[in-house]
């Protein structure tokens, strides 16, 4: 997209309803005279008022505008003169004034007022307050302003503002979903979250910051689009445009020297303990820097700090500081936090910064330090810096184990191998080598790409140094997980058959890791073997004990991703999908401890699947997108499933070109594993061509390969999507067998397997209800909508009709779904199976000959078939079956 194609001046909208609601309310309501909007410069104070100024016109009001600045406010009315009726005398301002509200409260009235708009009101000067004021008592005005955040008590505003007719608007930054919904509208698409996340936090949700942010990013290239998601391309700091630059420079361009050189150092170092600049320069250029809003001030624990009021200011205010300064500043603060004792953990890591970027060395013992920190906290990019800054002979085994391990995250696989060999090489005791062990199989399965022999013989090299029993049960674990990740469940399961049933006692640290693990490991395996109810005990308790532990200051993060990631797989197999989804995305924006990396990635992909069954494409394909975006650069395991997870979910919104080109890139993967749920995204493929039978084939092949390996969940979505497109008679049986041991998602699933065999709508309509209760709104939406087709085909319009707005409800939640069932479910009388494939062929504009072919019958046979579909959907020509299959797709 080209950076003339943003359009910021509409994004400042975004998540600004309820303002626009209010002010409508207050407009119709006869008690108010005024509407005031405050805010911080570019929240979008201005753009909102004149949204509300033009509601106003819209609804017969008279509209006017005047902007209040400095220079205006030195003359007496000089703001609003231009508004003013022909003839006042302002020479004499009380009959001036009593002239001007007699012609203005005749012109306008109560019902159609003159709606007038001052922006930046505080600055207007007295004369025009006290007339205002007098035309709002009469009726004749009513006010619209904006007023800066800090200017409420100026006396324009204390004029203006006072009393319980103006209704007082703050308009507060932006949220993070205020700041995603900005992002999709401005660039048409999906955002991905970590993109969404960064421009948030750069921009503090102001939408005028953010805007630039964004026009600069893609006037670079930072911000560029891969054909499904946008992305930042790098971890570098977000280009800051001239226009930026410039408003903050403005902003803070009435600073006074002692002043800025406190700014300078927090934009360099950023929170500064405010005993420390309370010493120098002083309290009150602290106090003076608070009040002009360009400081905040943050307590933690005892101690209080100073950090800049806006994340911005820290990449505009470095660039006017001389090189000699910077150092100086930065040598200062690192003096007087070793002075201090550098007593809090983030310390270390300010000064191993500090002293690299003022001298270029640091102690090594304080870089691994806050290397470790960093690494803790996701910023691998950082760790990596300080770990490189570690001479050659500083590298002990610690920091060697620690380098693989962020190469490994950082998306180096390669270099993080190497690496964790040189650290074996060092591993003197059973611990070490368990850990290097540990560390190299995850580089391997999940950055590499590594096939199970690979993966699997590398745990086992380790069993010739761990002999002890707790070490060997670790490396068991491992094993387990291993398989479990490349889809080999029951093996898995097999090997946790030994699992403790209680959890470790209190201060068994490595119990605990171990136990978390293994539980989080059995839930998965026991959700793709459809026993989502036992899935989701185990997991539970792997998350409690996590959480646990964070509590107690422990770090279970690895093990936490996986056991939430569990807890989302087993609730979704459960039918618990809205339950499910709230987990997974508040494992992922958790405040407490976010993932990033690889940990991100994997509750990423059972939020993907979670909202695959409940019918939401749009959702499902953007996590998909996300996954496929993260792991390109390397050959991680979970990219084939994520690769026809995004085919799948375009085919379903209709998307053919996007569907084939997620499956081509999938075809030229050298994948370590095929797991038979990939069949989706090409079965879908066919479906959205026209294909239903080929749909049914794919579909055929993968069900019978998971009966095989043991994956029932699978199984269980593969032969319902058979009964979804015309096999649900072939379905249904097995369906029925998996019921007997799976839990209520798979038990709804063979119901609706077993109606639509039948031609039952009391069925359908039961089981639709089942599935909207559950939160599967696609599968409800085509039962009902086939309980509908069949009740409208037996003359029951009443039953009929109801089903038909239970369905019309359920694929409203569907986010432009388009299936077979949905498309065809506005017959008169019910289609066939063969019939709905030939009506949807005829609607993409294929010729009967085509058509014929594609299905391998012949044309006159075509021809019937068409025939009788369009009497049954009342249509008379190819041109009103395509309509109308468009209009009843959702």
């Amino acid at each position: 997209m080209a950076t003339a194609e943003v359009v910021p001046r509409r994004w400042s909208l975004v998540g600004r309803d309820a303002e626009l609601k209010a002010f409508e309310a207050v407009l119709n309501e006869t008690g108010y005279s005024g509407f005031l909007v405050f805010g911080e410069a570019g929240v979008g104070k201005t753009r909102l008022a004149e949204e509300c100024l033009a509601v106003a016109g819209l609804r017969g009001h008279a509209v006017g505008r005047a902007t209040a600045t400095g220079a205006a406010a030195e003359i007496p009315l000089g703001a609003i003169a231009h508004l003013l009726p022909d003839g006042v005398d302002l020479s004499h301002p009380v009959a001036g004034f009593a002239a001007a509200v007699r012609l203005m409260s005749r012109a306008y009235t109560a019902a159609a007022r003159l709606v007038l708009l001052i922006d930046d009101l505080h600055l207007l000067d007295s004369a025009s307050a006290l007339l205002l004021r007098q035309l709002m008592e009469t009726g004749a005005v009513f006010l619209l302003g904006t007023v800066h955040s800090g200017a409420s008590s100026a006396e324009s505003v204390v004029t203006l503002g006072r009393g319980d007719a103006v209704h007082h608007a703050d308009l507060a930054p932006l949220t993070w979903r205020e700041t995603n919904g900005f992002l999709q509208a401005a660039l048409a698409g999906h955002v991905h979250r970590e993109t969404v996340d960064r421009l948030h936090a750069a921009s503090g949700g102001n939408p005028l910051y953010l805007g630039e942010l964004v026009r600069g990013a893609l006037a670079e290239g930072r911000l560029a689009n891969d054909g499904e998601i946008w992305r930042l391309a790098t971890a570098e700091p977000l280009p800051v445009t001239r226009r930026l630059t410039d408003l903050i420079r403005h902003r803070l361009a009435t600073v006074a020297p002692r002043a800025r050189r406190v700014l300078d150092v927090l934009a360099l170092c950023g929170p500064v303990s405010v005993a420390d600049l309370e010493r120098e320069p002083g309290a009150d250029v602290l106090d003076e820097l608070e009040r002009a809003g360009l400081v905040t001030t943050v307590r933690e624990g005892r101690r209080a700090y100073a950090r800049l009021a806006h994340p911005l200011y820290a990449e505009v205010l470095p660039a006017d500081v001389t090189e000699p300064r910077r150092r100086e500043i930065l040598r200062e603060q690192a003096d007087r936090l070793e002075r201090t004792g550098s007593r809090r953990r983030e310390d270390a890591m300010r000064l191993a910064s500090y002293r690299l970027a003022g001298t270029g060395t640091a102690d090594p013992a304080l870089l691994l330090q806050a290397a470790r920190l960093a690494s803790h906290g996701g910023d691998h990019a950082r760790a990596l810096v300080f770990l490189r800054a570690i001479p050659e002979a500083g590298l002990t085994f610690p920091a060697l184990l620690l380098l693989g391990r962020t190469l490994s995250e950082a998306g180096r696989p390669q270099e993080a191998e190497d690496t964790l060999r040189r650290a074996d090489g060092a591993a003197a005791t059973e611990r070490r080598a368990l850990a290097v062990a540990l560390a190299r199989t995850h580089n391997l399965m999940w950055c590499r790409g590594a096939a199970r022999e690979e993966a699997v013989a590398a745990n086992d090299a380790a069993r010739d140094r761990v002999t002890s029993p707790a070490g060997l049960w670790v490396l068991r674990v491992n094993e387990a997980n291993i398989l479990s990740s490349l889809g080999y469940h029951a093996e898995s399961l097999g090997l946790l058959d030994g699992m403790p049933e209680e959890e470790p006692p209190a201060g068994d640290v490595a119990g605990a890791v171990t136990w978390t693990a293994a539980a989080a490991t059995r839930a998965s395996g026991l959700a793709f073997m459809g026993r989502g109810e036992e899935a989701v005990r185990w997991a539970e308790r792997a998350v409690a004990l996590c959480a646990k532990a964070r509590e107690e200051g422990g770090d279970h993060g690895p093990q936490e991703a996986a056991a939430r990631s569990a807890l989302v797989l087993a609730l979704s197999e459960s039918g618990r999908l809205e339950e499910a989804r709230a987990a997974g995305e508040h494992a992922c924006t958790d405040p407490g401890g976010a993932p990033t990396g690889w940990q991100r990635t994997l509750l990423a992909f059972p939020l993907a699947r979670n909202a695959w069954l409940a019918g939401r494409p749009a959702s499902a394909r953007r996590w998909y997108a996300e996954i496929v975006h993260d792991t390109r650069p390397q050959g991680v395991i979970i990219r084939p499933l994520a690769l026809t997870g995004l085919a799948a979910a375009a085919a379903l919104q209709g998307d053919v070109r996007a569907a084939e080109a997620a499956l081509a890139e999938h075809a030229g993967l050298a994948v370590p594993v095929h797991v038979p749920e990939e069949r989706l995204g090409e079965a879908w493929t066919h479906v959205a061509r026209g294909e239903q039978r080929e749909a049914r084939a794919v579909l055929r092949a993968a069900a019978a390969e998971a009966r095989e390996r043991g994956q029932f969940s699978s199984e269980a979505v593969l032969l319902t999507d058979i009964a979804r497109l015309g096999g649900a008679a072939e379905a249904a049986g097995r369906l029925a067998e998996l019921a007997r041991a799976g839990g209520p998602f798979t038990a709804a699933r063979a119901r609706l397997a077993a109606a639509l065999a039948s031609g039952d709508p009391d069925g359908l309509s039961a089981v639709a209800g089942d599935f909207d209760r559950m939160g599967a709104s696609l599968l409800a939406a085509e039962a009902a909508g086939a309980a509908a087709e069949l009740w409208r085909g037996s003359g029951r319009s009443r039953q009929a009709s109801a089903a038909a707005a239970r369905s019309a409800v359920n694929a409203a939640r569907c986010e432009g779904a388009r299936t077979p069932v949905l498309r065809t479910a506005g017959a008169v009388m019910p289609l066939t199976a063969r019939e709905k494939e030939v009506a949807i062929l005829a609607a993409e504009g294929l010729a009967s000959k085509d058509v014929a072919a594609k299905l391998t019958i012949s044309v006159r046979t075509v021809d019937n078939h068409l025939h009788r579909v369009y009497v049954k959907l009342g249509v008379s020509t190819r041109g009103e079956l395509a309509e109308r299959l468009g209009r009843t797709s959702v």
